[in-house]
């Protein structure tokens, strides 16, 4: 099955290069048809390749390693392709598959096609709807090619294609209303980033210098047991590089203004998939290949992961504005799943791969939720917009209720099972960890979920209850629309199956 692989990297590429090829003017009212019907062809694609993967006849994927209940065991690929590229340098084009990366590529081609069938409906007022859709096709090739590469010169390389393009969404069709704070807001994205990924370029690097081999493959079969040296240098600059793209406090502070000022599908995908490069990054690469260095740091990443828990849930407290808000939930989210990769247990470990999937569905509904609302109101500021939202638009109020409540943590719905087990992790860490330090988080980490549960209560309260009478309806409020509830139901129906059923995740990650 290598050659669909190859195809869900190919197809939405060369439409994207179809689409630009194009002359002027042409293509602009077919570009999000095309994008929909292409993206829900890599939708299909990936389902097969999952399909494949788990069948009873498939090969064992992910089995679990000689290390001592730590980490993620070796990697062995499927739908593998591994071809010499740059010889002189030991670069391969090996991609390959397995039960932690294909969940991601599922969830990335699914935001994708939700988007272009957004874009049916919802025509951004800077037009250039042609450039626009092949722009996500693009982030969508890199994304994918991230998740499936086994080098890490190849996995650089697919991390960095996602950046110029997303910087181009947050600065041509931005926030209107604020020109200069959409460049400002996209230059920070992008210089914070190529940041990040200059140090994590350089982590590997050291890798090659130590191991002889930049295949993903291959060092995780053969990590690097020494601790300390060039090493820890390696570990540092591959886990800052990635924690930026998480982002991890203090590294954060790109986000909320990428956030704010992004158009409805900028904040989904990012807030949806480009924030899982660093988490999935940390989990492939990072504690596999470098385990001993990965432990002597381990305790401050949890410590910075715990305080962007607590930091990001007080910021949400203090805001006014319900795209800014959603953005700083999205801190103290990948600050959980920051927790559970520090603690590199198995319980932990497996929180932050089930928490990645559950903070990509319920925070892009979040934000799609948050875009139909400004839509409206043409302004996501909460005292613009004022109260009694279940009266003026009463089914919108009432799914961004559900996922507030999702978002939360209520049992029964996907957001509860993710922080659950991370706290577990946090309570049993890895074996080579101080478990007196992660009881400490893992306290602190549950004062966050009470702090989490207290703003989205409250913007419920702000935004959603109040008096029709003193908030009268505006003559362009117009309720739940048809393409809003089809490119919005499956992540419903998602957050509430992963919910009530965790297990069809939990059992593909048999490193546990």
């Amino acid at each position: 099955m290598s050659w669909l692989l190859i195809a869900l990297l190919a197809v939405p590429a060369l439409t994207a290069a179809l689409l630009w090829a194009l002359p002027a003017g042409t293509g602009e009212r077919v570009a999000a048809v095309v994008g929909s019907v292409i993206s829900g062809l890599v939708l299909i694609g990936s389902g097969v390749l999952w399909w494949k993967l788990v069948t009873p006849d498939g090969p064992s994927l992910l089995t679990a390693g000689p290390l001592p209940r730590t980490l993620p065991g070796k990697v062995h690929g499927y739908a593998e392709t591994d071809v010499s590229w740059i010889p002189s340098l030991d670069v391969r084009f090996h991609l390959g598959i397995d039960t932690i990366s294909m969940p991601l590529i599922a969830l990335t081609a699914l935001l994708v096609f939700l988007c272009c069938l957004y874009s049916l409906r919802i025509t951004p007022r800077a037009g250039r709807m042609r450039s626009l859709i092949a722009l996500l096709l693009v982030i969508e090739t890199g994304v994918i090619g991230t998740f499936s590469a086994l080098d890490l010169v190849l996995f650089f390389l697919f991390f960095e294609v996602v950046l110029i393009p997303m910087w181009l969404v947050i600065d041509i069709w931005g926030d209107d209303h604020d020109p200069a704070g959409r460049r400002r807001a996209a230059t920070t994205f992008v210089l914070m980033t190529v940041l990040g990924s200059a140090l994590m370029l350089l982590g590997f690097l050291l890798v090659h210098r130590l191991t002889g081999s930049f295949d993903i493959e291959y060092l995780s079969s053969h990590p690097w047991r020494s601790s300390g040296g060039t090493g820890l240098k390696a570990a540092l600059l591959i886990a800052v590089g990635l924690a930026v793209k998480m982002p991890l406090w203090p590294l954060h502070i790109w986000l909320p203004d990428a956030h704010a000022k992004a158009p409805t599908v900028g904040s989904v995908l990012l807030a949806g998939v480009l924030l899982k490069l660093g988490s999935y990054g940390m989990i492939r690469i990072l504690l596999p290949v470098l385990p001993g260095d990965s432990a002597t740091i381990a305790p401050y990443l949890g410590g910075l992961s715990t305080v962007a828990i607590i930091a990001g849930s007080l910021a949400c407290l203090a805001q006014t504005d319900v795209k800014r808000l959603i953005a700083y939930s999205s801190v103290g989210h990948m600050g959980f799943i920051g927790l559970g990769i520090a603690t590199m247990s198995p319980e932990g470990l497996t929180g932050a791969l089930f928490a990645n999937i559950a903070h990509g569905i319920i925070t892009g509904l979040l934000f799609f939720l948050a875009g139909a609302i400004k839509d409206r109101h043409d302004t996501s500021d909460l005292r613009a917009i004022g109260r009694a939202l279940y009266a003026r638009l009463p089914r919108i109020g009432g799914l961004l209720t559900f996922a507030c409540l999702a978002s939360l943590g209520l049992p029964g719905l996907a957001g509860f099972w993710g922080e659950m087990l991370v706290l577990l992790g946090a309570y049993h860490p890895g074996d080579l960890l101080p478990r007196t330090t992660f009881l400490v988080f893992m306290v602190i980490a549950g004062i966050g979920t009470v702090l989490t549960a207290a703003y989205f209560l409250r913007l419920v309260r702000n935004l959603c209850q109040g008096d029709p009478a003193e908030h009268p309806a505006a003559a362009f409020a117009v309720d739940l629309s048809r393409i809003e509830l089809i490119a919005w139901a499956p992540l419903i129906l998602l957050t509430v199956f992963l919910g009530l059923w965790p297990w069809f995740l939990l059992q593909y990650w048999t490193f546990l």
